[in-house]
């Protein structure tokens, strides 16, 4: 298995590793990733990697079979050895939108307090689709429900249940169509505030900012329909 070192530290953005095997397709896999692998609606990273004579772009990271994670050259390049030791580098900037775009959807969820069928992070924009009949009457109401929360700084923070922890507590599960991740024992849950402050506490795996004033301003910048019972909310981060 690879060892996952965004989960511990989602600012960390270079590592050292070393290549274990290669795909079919040829991807690479590691013993220890900073790259965030494709998965929950969130897109894997993209960086480089480098070593004493050779450097690779990395268009996006992967799951692999077994628990590892694999590194996708965004070129046709000579791939590293297996035992070949690397330097990971993230592009930060991506990633780090990803982590505003991801938290501030959290948020949605927390201001439109429905289940959620769907969804989609990006470095500019994100989505989640709700099981919402009507659409909101008053979305500018939505927007500042949701800058304020933003602006109320609220830390971000993490805890873990056993996965029979969860099936005990359905409740703590807001996605229809995306569940938990689950099989190692254990769920990771990330909760926003604190104490009689806390607005939020749901299983997740991806990345997210530290407190919620980095998210930004963000708009809710539409509401579609997309079936009898499914709206599409999007938005998108000022800056």
């Amino acid at each position: 298995m690879t060892e996952l070192l965004f989960r511990s530290d989602a600012y960390l953005q270079d590592c050292d590793c070393r290549v274990t095997g290669h795909t079919p397709e040829g991807g690479i896999e590691v013993d220890r990733s900073v790259f965030y692998p494709t998965g929950g609606g969130q897109p894997g990273d993209s960086g480089w990697l480098i070593w004493p004579g050779g450097r690779l772009p990395v268009a996006t990271a992967v799951k692999g079979v077994g628990g590892t994670v694999v590194l996708v050259p965004a070129e046709p390049l000579a791939l590293p050895a297996v035992g070949t030791a690397l330097r990971q580098v993230i592009d930060w900037d991506r990633r780090h939108r990803h982590m505003r775009i991801h938290t501030a959807l959290h948020l949605l969820s927390v201001v439109i307090p429905l289940p959620v069928t769907g969804g989609q992070i990006g470095a500019e924009r994100g989505r989640l689709d709700f099981d919402m009949p009507e659409a909101p009457g008053d979305v500018a109401a939505l927007e500042r429900r949701l800058n304020g929360l933003i602006e109320a700084d609220l830390k971000v923070g993490e805890s873990w249940i056993t996965e029979e922890e969860l099936l005990a507590n359905p409740a703590l599960v807001k996605t229809l169509s995306v569940r938990p991740p689950m099989g190692q024992g254990r769920v990771r849950l990330v909760r926003i505030g604190t104490g009689a402050g806390q607005v939020d506490l749901q299983p997740c795996g991806g990345t997210h900012v530290a407190r919620t004033g980095e998210i930004g301003q963000v708009t809710i910048d539409k509401i579609e329909n997309k079936g009898r019972q499914n709206r599409r909310v999007t938005l998108s981060l000022a800056e």
